[in-house]
């Protein structure tokens, strides 16, 4: 397989119609060019130029190459150029992955502060359903970086975003609207809305209501993360959602569980970030809505 090294050779010998000529503006000497001319003509099966007395010129079969090294040339620098503007945060892509409740309430603000100060920087967006799927995916190489709750057993650079908080959603004539804050164990007996089997939220909403003392019932179980609350607020049963998921102006009654339920938000990659990388983590960290203000004041 011909080198790239080898195909600027050829095409600049050609261009110059002089080994010497050649070899003085690629800053090597005329021994090491011709070397490497004939190890590409041995690689392709033939000659690739004619030396005649006082100039140089390609062969039928060099004649036949030469724009194909041309444009081998000229995509590698235009592959070179992409990679310097990406990490000069000119342009380029970043690829994010995350679950699905937080490229719900904590990213939107994030995308719309990256999107007006580097608007050539694409973001292609992979959305998980488990914090455990999201880990393995990102570990598997799916994106330049994570946001979600704290991987177990990473090795990779791990930058805390925030806490999360959860809270109880249930409709507006429910016994316990109006109270501000409610104990898992109150709710107990109730069926609630769930999420779907393998959702993250799923495990988060058993796991604390073990730890209550009981198992939740199901009354209807929800894909979606923003469904729940809304289901909720209907009256099926009350729902545990990130507090960040719950809009400004909400029919529903939010509740903060008690004890607090909370988990920390963290972006994470493989290596060293690069700079395109490091730039949107910084973005992250300044703009994530963790905790959103119109609940500041039930969460504190």
């Amino acid at each position: 397989m011909p080198s790239l090294r080898q195909l600027e050779y050829l095409v600049t010998v050609v261009d110059e119609g002089s080994f010497t000529r050649a070899a003085e503006l690629l800053h090597v000497t005329q021994p090491a060019l011709s070397h490497q001319v004939r190890v590409l003509e041995r690689t392709v099966g033939g000659p690739l130029l004619e030396r005649l007395p006082r100039m140089v010129r390609p062969t039928p079969m060099g004649r036949a190459m030469l724009p194909h090294a041309r444009a081998a040339l000229a995509a590698a620098e235009r592959g070179r150029c992409a990679a310097r503007q990406a990490s000069g945060l000119e342009c380029g892509e970043l690829q994010l992955a995350t679950v699905y409740s937080v490229s719900l309430g904590v990213l939107p603000p994030v995308l719309r502060c990256w999107r007006r100060e580097h608007p050539d920087v694409h973001i292609r967006l992979f959305e998980h359903r488990h914090a455990d799927e999201l880990r393995e995916a990102m570990a598997a190489g799916e994106a330049d970086i994570a946001v979600g709750p704290t991987p177990s057993d990473w090795d990779g650079p791990v930058r805390t975003i925030g806490e999360e908080e959860f809270v109880v959603v249930v409709a507006p004539d429910d016994p316990c609207a109006g109270a501000g804050t409610v104990e898992l164990s109150a709710l107990a007996d109730r069926s609630w809305v769930h999420y779907a089997p393998g959702h993250g939220l799923a495990t988060v909403l058993d796991q604390h209501c073990a730890a209550a003392g009981f198992q939740p019932r199901a009354a209807v179980r929800t894909e979606q993360t923003a469904t729940a609350p809304i289901l909720a607020a209907a009256g099926l049963g009350p729902a545990l959602a990130p507090a960040n998921v719950i809009p400004q102006h909400f029919d529903g009654c939010v509740l903060r569980p008690e004890p607090p339920i909370r988990r920390s938000l963290v972006a994470y990659t493989r290596g060293t970030p690069d700079p395109l990388t490091s730039a949107f983590i910084e973005t992250l960290a300044a703009n994530a809505c963790v905790t959103p203000e119109h609940l500041h004041g039930l969460l504190r």
